[in-house]
């Protein structure tokens, strides 16, 4: 079991934050293989809908497949309801998937998580999708992944209500470049996203260096 799970890619920091005027999700770009850098390019920020993106955490194998079948079930929930889906609904399905994940027999365990930001008609949220299956609304900032607790440790410091977009998005950098720091498994560079009322875009992609200042 060990063996194969040292082949498999994981091991990660993704942070998402309430801002003012919309939710900021980001992550690192390293994806490792044991003690091997597997990649230095992986996006592990997804758009899912016009007004959602998630991130994952956890095998690669398992949460892209998750995020693709999350994908297509909000469109054709939107094709049936003519409507977009609203982010709890968007939660709570993908929760459902990582339940049934999580319990299914195999040989490598389906490990993964999620967290999902998003804007409806009742504003901006924040989900944590567990890697049992449980969804909890997050109203201020969550981070995962194995760099998690050093990004935690920048978030509790600098975080406050109502920051702007331009607040936030230092700030999340600063949370990755601190786990970039500690983590061997978070490196490489950072992708953010914001989520505001005209949808989901990329507003940072680039190589950061490893120091907080």
């Amino acid at each position: 079991m060990n063996e194969i799970s040292d082949k498999v890619q994981k091991g990660t920091t993704t942070v998402a934050i309430m801002c003012k005027d919309g939710v900021i999700m980001a992550a690192d770009k390293k994806a490792s293989a044991g003690y091997m850098i597997a990649s230095k390019d992986v996006d592990k920020v997804h758009i899912i809908s016009k007004y959602m993106a998630i991130t994952m955490a956890g095998l690669v194998s398992d949460a892209q497949l998750i995020t693709k079948v999350a994908k297509a079930e909000l469109r054709l929930k939107k094709i049936r309801n003519q409507k977009e889906p609203n982010v709890k609904e968007a939660a709570n399905l993908v929760g459902n998937i990582l339940y049934q994940n999580i319990r299914k027999f195999s040989t490598i365990p389906g490990i993964v998580s999620f967290l999902l930001g998003g804007k409806d008609n009742r504003g901006y949220h924040i989900y944590e999708l567990g890697i049992d299956g449980s969804v909890t609304e997050v109203k201020t900032f969550v981070s995962t992944g194995s760099g998690s607790t050093m990004a935690y440790g920048v978030l509790e410091t600098l975080y406050k209500e109502d920051l702007s977009v331009k607040e936030g998005t230092e700030l999340v950098i600063k949370a990755i470049s601190a786990a970039m720091r500690r983590d061997m498994a978070t490196g490489e560079g950072v992708d953010v996203f914001l989520v505001d009322n005209s949808g989901v875009k990329k507003i940072v992609g680039k190589k950061i260096v490893s120091e907080l200042k």
